[in-house]
């Protein structure tokens, strides 16, 4: 089997730089490449990939800007391998990576899959507190952590291999971002190919994101799943729902303050408190713990109001999603 990496990129250069540094260390004894696609960047990173051309099998390409997922079926037409496997840019790949994924495939093979996200020592507190948010079982993060069923599990594109075949049967990814991976996972199932989650094919996402655009991330994603819904109603889960009702209880357990009625609000209280210590606990640092407390605020809130939105405007009034939330899609 050989595997083509393949790596879409917008302006990071330095992300780049950190990634190939990694494969250079893999463990994997077969030959594989890794596929570039430059998307449209002002910042290119083929400087970085000519440093790297005597250790790696690089194939480098520059495209207009059209987004993540066209790049990543751009490359994935490129590419020479008859497994690709999907890294963002900002990932950092453990030497025994390949091996892994290898080992998975060769045990009980599948068309598609994913794998979870970790964080190294050397991540910020910042980095580290938003990794604990985005994995743990306490939040909605749990699905990256590994918590989905294994059998039944939508890949995230940070992580995710796809064979050549699934790849021309469902022509790879759609324009809509975020969203696209559970996207393309629906229509995998659709055509009759399985998924599953690889939990030892992980890898170390370095996120370069500060709170604001952690807020406009999960955002982001609360307003596509309401329209993954309306595509796809036989695989709306109850669970999608929960953000927002916390946002809901949250503001009802204020206002039953109007009646003396602290209850709801200690629950509230109570919930942020395990995550501290949970945090705290598997980081051995209170500051982490602190910070992961604000992490799972912003994700519930920021996921939460986005859904709400985007569940009206799609599903109550029936916009045409492309209307109501033109920044989610590119034009190809």
């Amino acid at each position: 089997m050989f595997f083509s990496l393949i790596i879409p990129v917008y302006n990071r250069p330095d992300e780049v730089a950190e990634l190939l540094e990694s494969l250079t260390l893999s463990t994997y004894q077969n030959k594989f490449e890794v596929v570039l696609v430059e998307d449209g960047s002002s910042i290119p990173c083929l400087e970085v990939a000519n440093k790297y051309v005597d250790k790696l099998a690089i194939s480098y390409y520059n495209k207009e800007n059209s987004g993540p997922g066209d790049s990543r079926n751009f490359g994935m037409k490129k590419a020479q391998g008859d497994y690709f496997i999907i890294f963002d840019s900002d990932c950092i790949i453990p030497a025994q990576y390949l091996n892994e994924v290898e080992k998975a495939l060769t045990a009980d093979y599948v068309d598609c899959f994913g794998g979870p996200d970790a964080a190294l020592k050397s991540f910020s507190d910042i980095q580290k507190a938003i990794n604990f948010t985005m994995t743990s079982f306490l939040t909605t993060g749990g699905i990256r952590g590994g918590s989905e069923k294994i059998g039944k599990f939508q890949p995230r594109s940070f992580n995710m291999g796809l064979s050549r075949k699934a790849f021309e049967a469902s022509k790879g990814f759609g324009n809509i971002h975020p969203g696209e991976d559970p996207d393309l996972t629906i229509r995998l199932w659709e055509l009759g190919f399985e998924t599953r989650l690889f939990t030892d094919a992980f890898v170390y996402h370095k996120r370069r994101i500060d709170w604001d655009k952690f807020t406009l991330q999960v955002s982001k994603f609360g307003k596509a799943r309401p329209i993954l819904n309306s595509w796809y109603p036989k695989y709306s889960k109850l669970t999608f729902f929960f953000p927002s009702l916390f946002v809901i209880g949250f503001f009802i357990a204020v206002l039953s303050l109007i009646f003396n009625n602290d209850y709801l609000l200690k629950l509230y209280f109570l919930y942020f408190f395990f995550i501290f210590l949970a945090s705290t606990f598997k980081n051995k640092n209170p500051k982490i713990g602190f910070f992961s407390v604000v992490a799972a605020w912003k994700q519930f809130f920021g996921y939460g109001l986005g859904f709400i939105e985007s569940y009206i405007k799609v599903i109550i009034l029936k916009r045409k999603p492309e209307v109501a939330f033109p920044a989610l899609f590119f034009k190809k």
